[in-house]
């Protein structure tokens, strides 16, 4: 993980105003990469305007997990610049001891044409953000990963701005600057020494298609696939083996390089549910055993819910849940519970012991993250500079999850009902289940499709959840949680994976016909079940907003409002 910040301007635009805005960014850029930070500047004349000169200065921290010797970014050489956010994972053979930032540089600077620069992108599999300048044509390229997993910003100028920006995070709100995410639909060039005063800097951006042709079959990774609109015949079985064998490869294969033997390397984001269980069992399989895997279980104290819990079963808890939570009780002390037992404890608490059945020889750090009502309000700042430009409260809601979370301070225990020991995880690679759902047919408005129109409906519902992954999420998630200097992977989200399960008959991914907890994400459930992983099939889904009771902590505010 990497920050990025990148500035043009005219040579004699600087301000204090500017330098300031300079300053914040570099600094909110930093935490992203606390091993190494670099500045470089080049200096440009454009050829319409040999008397003035603009300044192209770029930033970049680097968070290091892979290769043996140090790398501070932005790479350059005979004045072409690098600046690198990103994993490769596929499509460039690259060993555990190179630094995948410094090779893809090598490529980069062997290629002359935009198409070149273009196509190499379409064939490399990871989730990544880049500013590249090329100084023997004086191009200026950029670009988001086609399904955003990483963050890119981007600052156009204005009469009252007039700078040119990209950031992987911003400095926060700012009614001088308006950020906006970079789209990940394209490739951008900018022909710097094309640029007249009398563009104010930048009107327009050129935009490159992400595939020269929409059948190239050599670019496998230019763009998400389709879902496969066809209806296989009845017989036809989910194809669980293959889907076993498609998620091993993204999971934990890419695990980092540094780490200290018994420290924990990598950490789930853990509620106990399918999606989480299911990458941890896999991540297993990978991890040498003596290295433990830290799972991060986020609790908040929620007045509403703790005034609830005091006044009776106003939530409608089932019998089953509430002995579920009782016994979960019996492990922490009274007043803790009352606060932090959330749904997404009570399940994890029982998971983690499935896990330990079936894989005894690993050490897991079951990682108790609760977090008071206080603290949870008086990080709201840093948390909604960290979001921006995304600010409603839905927004915030998960994004108090994931920044707790991803920081990893909380208490272990030796055994359970043992006392508690505090524990801040080591890790800097964290894995996150999002994207089943999206993909396996996990949510409520896939059943809806189904009863309005069919199978036919539910494929359309499908693809627009592809469609979608691209704008929602995932660069607010990629902004907070990289904030304490970790990286986020998406075994769900590669796009070998997505293109497997974006092919297969929809009926093999789900069946709308059958309950709650059977036929959402049907095919999953299966492989969990092939796996051992009997009790974690059987689980429904629960939004991380409400598992960990981080929403609607002081009103029933709609999650679509914006941010007081």
């Amino acid at each position: 993980m990497c920050g990025i910040c990148f500035s043009l301007r005219w040579g004699d635009a600087d301000n204090e105003q500017f330098e300031d805005l300079s300053r914040k960014l570099q600094v909110a850029n930093a935490a992203r990469g606390p091993d190494a930070q670099g500045l470089h500047k080049a200096y440009v004349k454009p050829a319409v305007d040999p008397s003035s000169h603009l300044v192209l200065e770029f930033y970049a921290s680097e968070l290091r997990l892979r290769g043996e010797g140090a790398v501070v970014q932005p790479h350059e050489k005979d004045d072409d610049v690098l600046c690198w956010n990103g994993e490769i994972f596929d499509g460039m053979d690259i060993s555990p001891e190179e630094n995948d930032g410094a090779r893809l540089f090598e490529q980069l600077r062997r290629l002359d044409t935009p198409g070149q620069i273009r196509d190499l992108f379409a064939s490399i599999e990871g989730p990544y953000a880049f500013v590249y300048y090329q100084a023997s044509s004086q191009r200026l390229f950029f670009a988001r990963d086609p399904l955003g997993r990483r963050s890119l910003l981007i600052h156009k100028p204005s009469p009252a701005s007039p700078y040119f920006l990209l950031a992987s995070v911003s400095a926060g709100a700012d009614p001088r600057y308006e950020f906006d995410e970079l789209s990940t639909e394209h490739i951008y060039c900018l022909d710097i020494h094309r640029i007249t005063r009398a563009d104010e800097l930048i009107l327009e951006i050129p935009a490159m298609a992400r595939r020269a042709s929409s059948t190239d079959p050599s670019k496998p990774f230019a763009e998400p696939s389709k879902v496969n609109p066809s209806m296989p015949s009845p017989e036809e079985s989910p194809s669980v083996t293959a889907l076993d064998q498609k998620r091993h490869a993204p999971c934990a294969e890419h695990t980092p390089s540094i780490g200290r033997k018994g420290h924990a390397r990598l950490a789930v984001l853990f509620s106990g549910g399918i999606d989480s269980t299911v990458i941890t069992f896999l991540a297993h399989r990978y991890i040498p055993l003596d290295e433990p895997i830290d799972l991060l279980n986020v609790a908040f104290e929620n007045p509403r819910k703790v005034k609830m819990q005091a006044e009776g079963n106003l939530g409608g808890v089932s019998k089953k849940q509430r002995k579920a939570r009782e016994r979960a009780a019996k492990r922490t002390d009274e007043a803790t519970c009352t606060s932090y037992d959330v749904p997404d404890r009570v399940t994890g608490l029982q998971e983690v012991e499935e896990l330990r059945r079936l894989c005894p020889e690993r050490i897991w750090n079951f990682v108790e993250i609760n977090v008071p009502y206080e603290e949870s309000q008086s990080a709201r700042p840093t948390i909604e500079s960290l979001m921006w430009p995304a600010r409603t409260v839905m927004d915030m809601s998960l994004a108090l999850a994931l920044y707790f979370a991803s920081q990893g301070a909380g208490q272990v225990r030796n055994s359970p009902g043992a006392e508690p020991i505090s524990y801040a995880s080591t890790a800097r690679v964290l894995l996150n289940g999002l994207g089943s759902d999206e993909l396996l047919g996990g949510y409520g408005r896939h059943r809806t499709a189904y009863n309005t129109g069919g199978w036919q409906s539910v494929i359309e519902e499908l693809q627009l959840e592809i469609d979608r992954i691209p704008t929602r999420n995932l660069g607010r998630d990629d902004r907070v949680i990289s904030s304490h200097g970790k990286e986020t992977r998406h075994p769900f989200l590669s796009l070998v994976v997505l293109d497997f399960l974006a092919r297969l008959p929809v009926n093999q991914k789900m069946d709308p016909r059958s309950e709650v907890g059977l036929g959402d994400k049907m095919l999953l459930r299966l492989a969990a079940r092939k796996l051992g992983l009997v009790e974690a099939s059987q689980r429904k889904k629960r939004a991380m907003q409400f598992g960990s009771h981080s929403a609607r902590m002081d009103g029933e505010r709609r999650g679509d409002m914006l941010l007081e």
